[in-house]
């Protein structure tokens, strides 16, 4: 489980394996080795992966990662290559500052950004402001709602607007600092995780129906 605040701003070193197989990925991070374990789980980019390897290396540690047939059919891992970089976060621990928002890295869709807009300028004291315009994949358009949550590439972000299958968010100067989202271009294809109520209350609402 977590919170789509992301913790650390990773890169992944190697990517062995292709689109539809088991892709193993080595990740270099800021992260201190001796804290991960085996097994451990880490959103890597918004999918929830397991820690296989890990090891030191200057300035942190390298830890690696599969990614089965799933994950690369509904994420955008298997289009990772050496040099990508990759928001990362790790799971919660209890009594954890749930300064987000509940998410569990099982990345629904990709979503593509269509727009992008400078908000405000590099005269101001606290850097540029962007607003991304996003679009869903139809079947996933219902679960996102104006001013609810929705998890990007690992980020946790307040939906500021919605128009059928097309949002907007905002992301302000210190989350395009420390995250993916100041290299994000129009075209880019984002992982896509709906908030986990509007999920649970669409699938009540079929149940009712069938009912």
């Amino acid at each position: 489980m977590f919170t789509g605040i992301v913790t650390d701003l990773g890169e992944i070193a190697t990517a062995e394996g292709a689109q539809g197989t088991l892709k193993r990925l080595r990740v270099h991070s800021s992260y201190d080795p001796a804290t991960i374990a085996l097994g451990a789980s880490i959103a890597c980019g918004g999918p929830c992966l397991t820690v296989v390897a890990v090891g030191p290396r200057e300035g942190g540690c390298w830890f690696d990662v599969d990614a089965a047939a799933e994950t690369l059919d509904r994420t955008t891992v298997g289009e990772w290559a050496a040099g990508t970089r990759v928001n990362l976060e790790r799971s919660l621990k209890i009594g954890d500052e749930l300064g987000g928002h509940i998410v569990t890295g099982h990345v629904d869709g990709i979503a593509t950004i269509v727009a992008k807009e400078s908000i405000t300028g590099g005269d101001d004291p606290w850097g540029p402001t962007a607003r991304f315009t996003i679009k869903a994949p139809h079947a996933l358009a219902p679960f996102i709602a104006e001013k609810g949550s929705v998890c990007l590439d690992g980020t946790s972000l307040t939906v500021n607007s919605v128009n059928d299958d097309m949002f907007s968010v905002l992301i302000i100067p210190h989350t395009l600092a420390v995250t993916t989202w100041g290299d994000r271009q129009v075209g880019d294809r984002l992982n896509l995780e709906v908030d986990l109520m509007a999920r649970y209350a669409a699938r009540l609402a079929d149940a009712r129906r069938a009912e």
